[in-house]
């Protein structure tokens, strides 16, 4: 069974610039990936897909391989992560190498530990799911949620939960935007990473921060220092 860790970084960045590069407590963000990846020994290749030359020379010193630079096709705005994932698996089977399992490992989550990271695969391979997604509850119960009408007056989005006691409601979830792990022909199959026959492990606040902007940056960082990195 081989595995491969597949860390997706396009130099564009437009709420932060050179995101994906920028140093986080002493060292560029996306090496905390690459570092997580390495250390967990679960891969037999672990790869950065980049078409920003920083980034692969980042990539590469603390390292991950770089085969290739991403298509430029696959380096827009409008490229999906699946997208970014299914080139790397052909350009590798063009080369005569195949992967059974992916797991994809976003370069700004260096949250993410490597007993999460171990957790998620044993639960994908013991319960033989096909794919098994970080995610992380929602601190509020969706259910309640607000929303303006094309008046601009406040009204629930279902009202059927009004007087319903928030801890009555069935929590929710969402991607935590940390990793993914999927099996390669499900995802080449279905052309997603929540595969139908999938699974998740939840993730606490302290683990999860999406970056969007400094604020979002600094809150990462004080998370790090909070969880002792």
């Amino acid at each position: 069974m081989k595995n491969i860790a597949i860390i997706p970084a396009r130099g564009g960045s437009k709420r932060i610039p050179g995101k994906n590069s920028k140093e986080f407590l002493g060292k560029p963000i996306i090496a905390y990936s690459i570092e997580l990846a390495l250390k967990s020994r679960l891969f037999d290749e672990v790869m950065v897909s980049t078409d920003d030359e920083k980034i692969a020379l980042i990539a590469m010193q603390y390292g991950a391989n770089v085969p290739f630079i991403r298509s430029k096709e696959n380096a827009g705005d409008f490229a999906t992560l699946t997208d970014v994932i299914v080139e790397v698996i052909d350009r590798y089977k063009s080369d005569g190498k195949l992967f059974e399992n992916i797991c994809c490992i976003l370069p700004t989550s260096p949250l993410t530990s490597g007993k999460r990271l171990r957790e998620a695969y044993d639960k994908f391979i013991r319960e033989n799911l096909e794919s098994v997604l970080a995610v992380v509850a929602f601190s509020y119960p969706i259910l309640r949620a607000l929303e303006f009408d094309d008046n601009k007056k406040l009204k629930m989005i279902w009202p059927e939960h009004l007087t319903t006691r928030s801890q009555d409601l069935k929590p929710a979830y969402h991607d935590s935007g940390s990793f993914y792990w999927v099996k390669t022909d499900a995802l080449l199959g279905q052309k997603t990473l929540f595969c139908k026959n999938g699974g998740a492990i939840v993730l606490t606040e302290m683990e999860v921060q999406d970056i969007d902007n400094e604020l979002d940056w600094k809150l990462a960082e004080l998370k790090y220092h909070l969880t002792g990195g």
